[in-house]
């Protein structure tokens, strides 16, 4: 099998929050802003945090300097972990499928398994750390490495192929993902994308936006397969 490193995006792709990261945000916009509504006049789906925070402070008028972001971010993570602790069972879980495949890739010695995604690293600990799943990625490219989409892809492909093949040989990379912003970024770095109808877009949608696979979910037949590069 040919060296693969496999990126799984966060929110909408390995898990349903019932939307604790907006509330978050919102929160901690109305604490030191007093507006709750910075955020609500745009799409969030496969936006970094920071540049979801840049947009959130121009929204009310604000200049969004980067002192002023890591500040917001800083209340945003505080908010985020109560917001998580408080959630309904029935609105926070992981999606079907994930758990299966994230068992396959890491039976598999040629596979390294990281995350690729717009929450800042501490963010995406909390979240996934409810469900109990963050500890099963070694690595990752988040949005405390790059505002850019396409930049944290790369990075956290970087540090995958670092852990496979020091040498630097090249590896097969895969990002999974459940928005176009996943895919175009995947696209832009010579990566494969398997898209996961999970979130706001359906796997036609992911299709037609150039994934270069796609399904409802990852229990769909041949979606494990397809992750891994494998043929049935």
């Amino acid at each position: 099998m040919r060296p693969t490193v496999l990126l799984f995006d966060v929110d909408g792709t390995l898990v349903t929050t019932g939307g604790v990261g907006r509330r978050a945000l919102e929160i901690a916009f109305e604490r030191s802003f007093g507006s709750r509504d910075a955020c609500r006049s745009f799409r969030l789906d496969g936006m970094t945090d920071r540049a979801i925070v840049r947009a959130g402070l121009r929204a009310i008028a604000v200049e969004p300097t980067e002192a002023l972001i890591d500040q917001v971010l800083v209340d945003y993570l505080r908010v985020l972990a109560e917001e998580v602790a408080a959630a309904p069972d029935a609105t926070y879980r992981v999606h079907a499928g994930m758990a299966q495949t994230l068992d396959a890739a890491r039976a598999r010695r040629e596979v390294a398994v990281g995350l690729g995604t717009g929450n800042i690293r501490e963010g995406a600990r909390i979240k996934l750390e409810r469900v109990g799943i963050f500890h099963r990625f070694a690595f990752g490219g988040f949005g405390c490495d790059a505002e850019d989409r396409t930049e944290l892809i790369r990075r956290g492909a970087e540090r995958g192929a670092a852990l496979l093949n020091p040498a630097g040989e090249a590896c097969r990379v895969v990002v999974i993902g459940d928005t176009p912003k996943d895919v175009e970024a995947a696209r832009a770095i010579g990566a494969e994308s398997i898209g996961v109808g999970t979130g706001s877009f359906s796997a036609e949608q992911l299709l037609a936006a150039g994934a270069t696979r796609a399904f409802a979910d990852l229990a769909a037949p041949g979606a494990v397969e397809a992750v891994l590069g494998e043929t049935r």
